[in-house]
């Protein structure tokens, strides 16, 4: 099952996108919230629908109360980066103002110079829930979708925070829409990043360091996960700041990422 997030004369929505790309709104639901699971868990296609076309797309889950982010967590990529291993994720927040939706561009701040594309798989929380259990895990997630850790180096590497790198309004698209994980092959499925029509990135999930349940049962001794919040799970070797020569992000740029079974997210990029 398929959910989109949008914008529709004026109103926010959730709803299920159908095969033939017409939105079945869920009734009461202007974003990823508690009653989202029960909801789907109970749902029969009928009802009015809006065409796909008609509405504008927002972030899988526009509104989290927490965005977790997962640095180094492909093993090609910690090789890339010459760090040592991590044997604890390395952990980072982004928030809910970075995020923007699968119809609108990548921006790029006149403040940076060094604007790098991740592509990553996006897991959103369905489900309430402190100090999950791995074997639990997978029972509080409602979906995944495509993301792109847009990310300003020059700024990530002003310290050894990398906060002020990662949290940019308005720079992280995720979406086009949340996939279910009963559709996804969440242990081997393909991940790619293609800029200006050149594959940048090629891994897939089988090779994360920490898996999906791992990250969740992690985050979740520290912290409670609510309905709608992100886990962005890692991205894989090709980095622009780790090629020689290095690759940025510039305006009149396209950067797509495709994750199979989840879907492609395809962005321009333009001045701010």
């Amino acid at each position: 099952m398929k959910l989109a997030s949008y914008v529709h004369d004026g109103a926010a929505g959730v709803g299920v996108l159908d095969d033939a790309d017409d939105i079945t709104p869920l009734p009461g639901v202007t974003q990823i919230d508690e009653s989202v699971a029960d909801l789907l868990a109970t749902f029969v296609p009928g009802g009015p629908t809006i065409p796909l076309a008609d509405v504008t797309l927002r972030a899988a889950s526009p509104a989290p109360s927490k965005v977790f982010c997962v640095g180094l967590n492909y093993l090609s990529h910690v090789e890339e980066t010459k760090r040592d291993l991590p044997v604890y994720p390395v952990l980072f927040p982004k928030f809910a103002s970075n995020l923007i939706g699968a119809n609108e561009p990548i921006r790029v701040p006149e403040e940076s110079t060094q604007v790098d594309y991740e592509g990553e798989l996006a897991v959103i929380i369905g489900r309430r829930g402190r100090r999950i259990t791995e074997e639990d895990a997978m029972e509080h997630v409602l979906g995944v979708a495509v993301a792109n850790d847009v990310t300003m180096r020059d700024y990530q590497y002003k310290t050894h925070q990398w906060l002020q790198g990662k949290a940019w309004d308005g720079s992280t698209p995720i979406g086009p829409v949340l996939v279910t994980p009963d559709e996804v092959d969440l242990a081997n499925a393909g991940i790619r990043t293609i800029l200006n029509g050149e594959t940048v990135q090629n891994s897939d999930l089988s090779r994360l360091i920490f898996s999906i349940p791992t990250l969740i049962a992690k985050i979740s001794e520290f912290t409670v996960l609510e309905p709608g919040d992100i886990i962005l799970t890692g991205t894989p070797s090709g980095v622009g700041f780790r090629r020689d020569p290095q690759v940025f992000l510039h305006p009149g740029d396209h950067v797509t990422v495709e994750i199979d079974g989840v879907g492609r997210l395809d962005s321009a990029v333009v001045a701010e």
